[in-house]
C-alpha cells in the first residue's frame, strides 16, 4: 500500500466527519487533491446510503465487498454516517444475519442522499464530458497518424 493511500485512509473518518457545509460551500480555499479527496468521501457515502436505503440488512462485510472498498474504510465511513444522524443501527427480524441488525436511513439520511445525488451526478456528468473530449482528441489525433502522414515511395 503507498503511503499517500495509507494517509488517506488513516485520515477517512476526520474527512468523513467534517461538518456537512464543506460538502456543500464553495470550495474556494482548498486545493485541488483536497477536492477531491472530499468528492470522494461523498461519493462513498452516497454509494453507501444508496445501497443501504435498497439493503438495509446487508453486513458491513457484504457491502464493503460491492464497493470495492476495505472493510476497515467502510466500518469508518459507518461510524461517521452514524455519528451524522444519516444511518442508525435497527432491529430487523427478516435479516439473514444471526444478529437480525439493519443499518436503517433516518430521515436527516434520506435528505441529504437527495442532496448528495444531486452533485454525484453533476461530478459524473463533468468526467463523461472530460472523457468524451479526450476520445474525440484521440481519435483525431490516430486518425491523423493513418491518414494525414502517408510514406512516399
Amino acid at each position: 500500500m503507498s503511503a499517500a493511500r495509507c494517509r488517506c485512509d488513516r485520515h477517512l473518518l476526520h474527512c468523513s466527519t467534517l461538518d456537512s457545509r464543506a460538502h456543500t460551500s464553495p470550495r474556494t480555499r482548498e486545493t485541488p487533491v483536497a477536492s477531491k479527496h472530499l468528492d470522494q468521501v461523498e461519493d462513498l457515502h452516497f454509494r453507501v446510503l444508496k445501497i443501504l436505503q435498497d439493503h438495509p440488512d446487508m453486513s458491513q462485510r457484504e457491502l464493503a465487498k460491492r464497493l470495492g472498498v476495505s472493510n476497515g474504510k467502510l466500518h469508518y465511513c459507518m461510524k461517521a454516517l452514524m455519528e451524522k444522524g444519516l444511518v442508525k443501527l435497527g432491529n430487523f427480524a427478516a435479516s439473514k444475519h444471526h444478529l437480525g441488525y439493519a443499518y436503517l436511513l433516518t430521515p436527516k439520511g434520506l435528505t441529504r442522499k437527495a442532496a448528495m445525488a444531486s452533485r454525484f451526478l453533476q461530478r459524473k456528468l463533468a468526467e463523461y464530458e472530460a472523457l468524451q473530449a479526450e476520445i474525440a482528441s484521440l481519435k483525431a489525433e490516430l486518425d491523423n497518424k493513418l491518414h494525414g502522414a502517408r510514406p512516399t515511395r
